[in-house]
């Protein structure tokens, strides 16, 4: 580890060089102060949503309506945490390669592969270490990036469960910039290729099956 302000802190794991507002796929994982369960339940691999949980969907889904440059590719809100493919598509910006980081120009290449070199990935690797490993914010902010987006999503996660604390006269503490509803640090993931989206996907679809053996089942 290295320190920092004379403090032990976790090493990003951000791709080094990485400008996060390019045009790209992207697996992300966030989860609640403390891992609290008040998203959601679970009951016969159904998701029933708590109050928190319905404000925290509404302010996701508003996040893709009020960004142009964002599509949503898949989503599901667990009891503790979520998780999403979220893709970000400037129209005026091409795809980067995320392994040399050099921009796709062939128009056939973007076509199919959306401009993402393909990653020799063994079909039986496990994901679920590297998914699940959430890591320190990006310190810079670039507009339009998945930084920028995730910042805005939580802050108005935060006002709207508290405006919901002070309707009905809850009894807990209020969420602000020292206490946020969900842990500061978040996973991303940029998605490689097409085996890659659909190892992901399936898993963001099952999660609910597989909750009892989650790594965040508390």
């Amino acid at each position: 580890m290295d320190k920092y302000k004379n403090k032990y802190r976790i090493q990003s794991h951000r791709k080094p060089n990485w400008d996060y507002s390019s045009n790209a796929l992207y697996f992300l994982t966030i989860v609640t102060q403390k891992r609290e369960c008040n998203l959601c339940e679970i009951v016969n691999n159904e998701i029933i949503l708590f109050d928190f949980g319905k404000i925290v969907e509404d302010e996701w889904f508003k996040s893709f309506e009020i960004r142009n440059e964002l599509i949503l590719h898949q989503f599901i809100l667990m009891p503790n945490h979520m998780h999403a493919i979220v893709e970000i598509y400037n129209e005026n910006r091409g795809y980067i390669s995320t392994t040399n980081d050099i921009i796709m120009t062939d128009t056939i290449a973007i076509a199919e592969t959306h401009g993402r070199v393909p990653l020799t990935i063994e079909p039986n690797e496990p994901i679920e270490n590297e998914i699940l490993q959430i890591t320190r914010n990006s310190p810079i902010r670039l507009p339009k990036s998945i930084s920028s987006f995730i910042a805005g999503f939580k802050s108005a996660v935060n006002t709207e469960i508290d405006n919901y604390i002070d309707e009905h006269q809850l009894d807990i503490t209020k969420y602000n910039k020292n206490n946020h509803f969900f842990q500061p640090n978040y996973h991303d993931h940029i998605i490689r290729n097409h085996f890659e989206y659909q190892t992901i996907s399936n898993y963001i679809i099952n999660n609910s099956m597989n909750w009892n053996n989650d790594k965040f089942y508390v």
